[in-house]
């Protein structure tokens, strides 16, 4: 693109990577994952974290800023490592069953939108998604039909975290509207079961020797 003279500039949470691979121009943003724009719901700051980029089409590259409004930006989220483990005994699925009527609302209310689909297991199945995960964690993986062959099983098992995590969040959020941030966040991996079992299965997965695959699903 920059050879056919089109101006590029990368927005990027770990300025190690920009500084090793040297973009044309790169903002660096001090958020955390999943927030590059900074806070949810606020377009104003995001609207500044543009402008910052967009100041950059100008610099010769390659270049390397670092936004400035950081003070006010979105705090790190609560990983599972941070919260004490859910300890009672309920079956995961049944989280599933208790969110669903939530979730579905929510998808209603939003226009059909919904961060759910990487797995390509439709939400009303997802007892099944269940079943292969526990399996996985025991260290005897389901033969399920409904799994793609085509994907490598520990990719499959990060796709079908980010579904659980998503139909779990997004139920919540319609169940308790005031709840943001870090209260949806401890509330995930402290009180729910589906918490529990992502956090059993990012420990297999490290167990099993794929760290990428683990990274991200429950810290």
């Amino acid at each position: 693109m920059e050879t056919a003279g089109l101006p590029t500039c990368s927005l990027v949470l770990l300025k190690e990577h920009a500084q090793r691979t040297k973009p044309p121009r790169a903002l660096f943003v001090p958020f955390p994952y999943g927030y590059a724009l900074g806070r949810p719901n606020d377009p104003e700051f995001q609207h500044r974290v543009l402008r910052a980029a967009l100041q950059l089409f100008s610099a010769p590259g390659p270049t390397l800023a670092e936004f400035s409004g950081a003070v006010d930006g979105p705090v790190q989220l609560v990983q599972a490592s941070a919260v004490e483990p859910f300890s009672i005994e309920r079956d995961p699925a049944d989280d599933l069953t208790a969110m669903r009527g939530y979730y579905e609302r929510w998808v209603e209310g939003h226009g059909g939108r919904t961060a759910v689909g990487n797995s390509g297991i439709p939400q009303r199945r997802f007892r099944g998604l269940v079943r292969f995960l526990e399996a996985y964690v025991a260290g005897t993986p389901a033969d399920d039909p409904e799994i793609p062959h085509d994907i490598p099983v520990p990719l499959f098992i990060r796709f079908a975290a980010d579904d659980l995590k998503a139909f779990m969040l997004e139920g919540r959020m319609e169940q308790r509207p005031q709840d943001h941030g870090n209260a949806l966040h401890d509330w995930l991996w402290s009180e729910t079961a589906i918490g529990r079992l992502l956090a059993q299965v990012a420990r297999r997965l490290k167990q099993d020797g794929e760290e990428k695959a683990a990274f991200g699903i429950a810290r």
